[in-house]
C-alpha cells in the first residue's frame, strides 16, 4: 500500500463540506467528531459521518475515509466507534492517546464492533495523536515494542499540548516552534521509525501561507515524515506535490542503484565527487519506490 501523503480534516457536522470530499485531492479525509463539533452536535455528526461513510462502500473510495473519535478519558468514544464503524472506516485518528495501551485499549473496542458488523478483523486502522497530553511524549519510544497490529502510524499535536502544559504559546519569537515542540515532534518521528509504521507531521495551521507550507512539508519529507495532516482544502495540493520527490531527486537515485547494480560486490561507489555507501543505496530505492507509487 502506498504511504497517505494528506490527511484533509473536515468537521463531520458540516453537510456543505462533506459534500466537497470526493474529488478533493487528497489521499485521506478525516471526518472530525472531535475538537472541529460542538458539544450540541456531536450526536447530529454521528449520523452525518455514519449515512456518509455507508453512501460509500469500503474498497470504492477515493480518498480513504478517516474519523477522529472523542478522546477515550470522555463518555463519547463507544458512542461514536458505535455509530460509524458499520461504514467501514478505513481508519480511526485517536486523539490525546496517553500512550500505546490506550490506543489497544481502542483496538479492543474495534475488535468487537468489527464482528459485530461482520468486518474482516483489523481492517480499521488507527492514527493516535500521540503527544497531546503532557504525560503522551514520555511513552513515544514504547510504541516500538507494542505490537499493534492495527497502528498506521503515528502523528503529534501542538495545540492540545499548548493547553495540557498551561502554555501561552508553542513558538518563539522566529516563528519556529519553542523547544518543547521541536522535541515532541522528533520524538514522534523516532518513533514511528522504531515501530515500523508512518510518521505523519502535524498541521501548518496558516491556510493562507502556500510557501511556508510548501517548505515545511519538503523539509519534514527530507527528515522522514510521510505525509501531513491538512485543515484547508487548498493546503491539499502542495502537501502531495512536498512529498513526493522532485525529478531531480529521482534522477539521482537512478544513478545511484545503477552504480551499485554495475559492480554488486563493492559496498561504496563514487558519484559527483562524493563516496555513496549501502545507506544511499537502501534510500535511493526508497526514492525510487515512492515515485513509482504515484506515477500511475
Amino acid at each position: 500500500m502506498r504511504p497517505l501523503r494528506s490527511f484533509l480534516f473536515i468537521p463531520g457536522d458540516s453537510e456543505k463540506k462533506l459534500g466537497k470530499v470526493d474529488g478533493c485531492g487528497a489521499d485521506a479525509v478525516i471526518l472530525d467528531l472531535e475538537d472541529a463539533v460542538a458539544p450540541a452536535n456531536k450526536q447530529a455528526a454521528r449520523q452525518l459521518v455514519a449515512d456518509f461513510l455507508k453512501d460509500r462502500p469500503a474498497g470504492q473510495r477515493n480518498p480513504q475515509i478517516w474519523v477522529r473519535v472523542n478522546p477515550l478519558d470522555g463518555d463519547l468514544t463507544l458512542g461514536d466507534l458505535t455509530a460509524v464503524i458499520g461504514g467501514a472506516p478505513d481508519g480511526i485518528v485517536h486523539p490525546k492517546a496517553d500512550d500505546p495501551a490506550d490506543v489497544r485499549r481502542l483496538s479492543y473496542y474495534l475488535d468487537a464492533l468489527e464482528a459485530q458488523a461482520g468486518l474482516e478483523q483489523g481492517s480499521t486502522k488507527i492514527l493516535p495523536v500521540a503527544t497531546e497530553t503532557a504525560r503522551a511524549p514520555f511513552a513515544l519510544g514504547d510504541y516500538a515494542d507494542a505490537g499493534l497490529n492495527r497502528l498506521y502510524g503515528l502523528t503529534w499535536g501542538a495545540e492540545d499540548l499548548s493547553a495540557a502544559l498551561g502554555a501561552s504559546g508553542n513558538r518563539g519569537a522566529d516563528g519556529e516552534w519553542a523547544f518543547t515542540y521541536k522535541m515532541v515532534r522528533s520524538l514522534t518521528l523516532m518513533a514511528a521509525h522504531a515501530a515500523g509504521v508512518a510518521a505523519v507531521e502535524t498541521l501548518h495551521a496558516d491556510f493562507r501561507d502556500e510557501e511556508g507550507l510548501r517548505a515545511s512539508s519538503r523539509a519534514a519529507r527530507a527528515e522522514g515524515f510521510s505525509g501531513r495532516l491538512a485543515i484547508h482544502p487548498a493546503q491539499v495540493g502542495p502537501i502531495n506535490e512536498s512529498f513526493l520527490p522532485g525529478a531531480d531527486e529521482v534522477d539521482f537515485a537512478r544513478r545511484v542503484v545503477a552504480a551499485f547494480e554495475a559492480d554488486p560486490g563493492v559496498g561504496t561507489v563514487g558519484i559527483d565527487g562524493k563516496m555513496l555507501d549501502i545507506p544511499h543505496l537502501k534510500a535511493a530505492r526508497q526514492t525510487l519506490a515512492l515515485h513509482e507509487a504515484y506515477s500511475d
